[in-house]
């Protein structure tokens, strides 16, 4: 059976912990590969190899920095389909799915590649009597990311492309459910042109995590996953005087007006909410029909189309969606199910009982519709993660526009109108961090910025766009002044510009 290192130093490494993780292939079953789980030491190893390439690197022109960016990207595209394969066999994702994540992340990438503006400063000439101000962006030393499975290609890149691309040395620790894909990516890095020891990947639990929080090399740490661990990661690891952000939990709801094209807005809703199994922190897991006709004529053309979704192994290009991540996720999403039914709430389609020919052990699940949830549930309450969709009904905008508003979770939401008015008021009035109009995913395009709020984000600079670049340097602001324009006389108040 295969074994899954790490990648130190330009190579792949073998683990030395003695640990070891199951790396499944959902559509089967199956274990696919060991993954090694790294020691504190093994993290420390990895700092210590990247704190002693970033000088240089750092002091690397930024533009040729983004020449091997624009290689590595040339080389993804090389391997696009090996990728694309290897991402759906350790995730579950359907291969068109897997393509679409690698391609979100590369749109980051090509971001990047503009540091050489992006990390411009400022100048003034002349801000006082013989005095210059300017300020420049320098790179923060060895920095870090804590990325998780769903996106096992697209998050690592929008963490390591602009800290690499900003002078920094970055420190990788992929989910151990599916790591095949982020070490490819280092790979692909070194060959691209990047010096050994810039982008190193430890595979690892909480011991890893934990050792990346504490070290006091590491300068600023990136996480996406649940919000009690990024919550948990923005508090350790600012209290170790590290820059930190992190990106947790969701649940994103879909406002359907009476005026919307409700044709329209269900397929959205199908999409968004059943497509990658329900696993995105941007799936639409909560709809939100205003008013009892809208909801009635919703249910009546959801639930066949929920019914007819076509599950199918990673493999099937033709699949609406594929298998969980593991077994253990997939009891866990089902445990809802059961704990929705508890609760009162009505489930319309029950897809717990779906099973594959063929494929009998693998971790798949039908898709499940609950209608007449409330607010006071836990599943509407808390993120599922799986393929389940919720009708939270509205009886009006008002309390529509609260549901979103009024809820622990702010990462996305969605409102379906033709009514320009209703939806410049919701966009401006909802209390939530990205916003959709007849858009059920409203993830930004690359060069503006990716964050939710309350409980769905911790820290005050979101991913990739400029908040990126602010994010993985820090700002050095020099005036200057030159004898020509020295005064005589030793000055004892603070200087002002009069």
């Amino acid at each position: 059976m295969r074994t899954i290192g790490h990648f130190i130093g330009g190579r792949e490494v073998e683990g030395q912990s003695g640990r070891f993780a199951d790396v499944f292939i959902p559509m089967t079953g199956e274990v696919g590969a060991k993954v090694a789980l790294a020691s504190a030491a093994e993290v420390r190893a990895a700092v210590e190899n990247a704190k002693a390439a970033q000088p240089a690197w750092g002091a690397t022109n930024p533009q040729r920095r983004a020449r091997v960016l624009m290689k590595f990207l040339e080389l993804v595209q090389r391997d696009f389909d090996s990728l694309a394969e290897l991402l759906a066999r350790e995730h579950g994702k359907t291969i068109p799915d897997a393509r679409g994540d690698i391609q979100r992340g590369l749109e980051v990438v090509e971001f990047a590649c503009g540091v050489p503006h992006l990390m411009k400063g400022e100048y003034t000439e002349g801000a006082g009597p013989g005095i210059d101000v300017y300020s420049m962006r320098q790179p923060l030393g060895v920095v870090a990311g804590i990325t998780p499975f769903n996106f096992p290609a697209m998050i690592p890149m929008w963490k390591f492309a602009p800290a690499i691309a900003c002078g920094n040395a970055f420190i990788l620790k992929p989910s151990e459910r599916d790591p095949s894909v982020p070490m490819r990516l280092a790979e692909l890095m070194i060959e691209a042109g990047l010096p050994e020891g810039i982008l190193n990947v430890v595979n690892g639990d909480k011991e890893a995590v934990d050792a990346i929080l504490d070290d006091p090399d590491i300068m600023a740490v990136g996480f996406v996953g649940s919000s009690s661990i990024a919550e948990y990661i923005y508090s350790r690891g600012s209290s170790n005087g590290k820059r930190v952000q992190c990106f947790g939990g969701a649940k994103n709801h879909m406002i359907i007006m009476p005026d919307a094209d409700l044709d329209q807005a269900v397929d959205a809703l199908i999409g968004a909410g059943y497509g990658s199994a329900g696993e995105r922190c941007m799936a639409i897991s909560v709809a939100v029909p205003v008013g009892q006709v809208t909801a009635e004529r919703l249910v009546e053309k959801l639930v066949p189309r929920v019914e007819s979704l076509k599950i199918g192994p990673s493999t099937d290009t033709t699949a609406d969606y594929g298998p969980l991540v593991t077994k253990a996720h997939l009891e866990k999403v089902k445990a809802y199910v059961e704990l929705g039914i508890q609760e009162g709430a009505k489930l319309l389609v029950d897809g717990r009982n779906f099973t594959l020919q063929g494929y009998e052990n693998g971790f798949y699940m039908g898709g499940c519709l609950f209608d007449h949830v409330t607010p006071g549930m836990r599943i509407y309450k808390e993120e599922i993660f799986g393929p389940v969709l919720s009708i939270v009904r509205a009886h009006n905008y008002e309390e529509a526009l609260r549901l979103p508003s009024e809820h622990q979770y702010g990462n996305g939401v969605a409102i379906f109108t033709r009514d320009g008015d209703a939806a410049r008021d919701f966009a401006a009035k909802v209390n939530v961090g990205m916003v959709g109009i007849n858009v059920p995913i409203p993830v930004p395009i690359a060069y503006y910025t990716f964050g939710g709020w309350k409980r769905s984000g911790f820290g005050d600079l979101n991913q990739h766009g400029p908040d990126s670049i602010r994010f993985y340097t820090k700002t050095k602001t020099v005036t200057s002044r030159w004898p020509s324009g020295v005064k005589e006389g030793a000055e004892f108040v603070i200087p002002t510009m009069n």
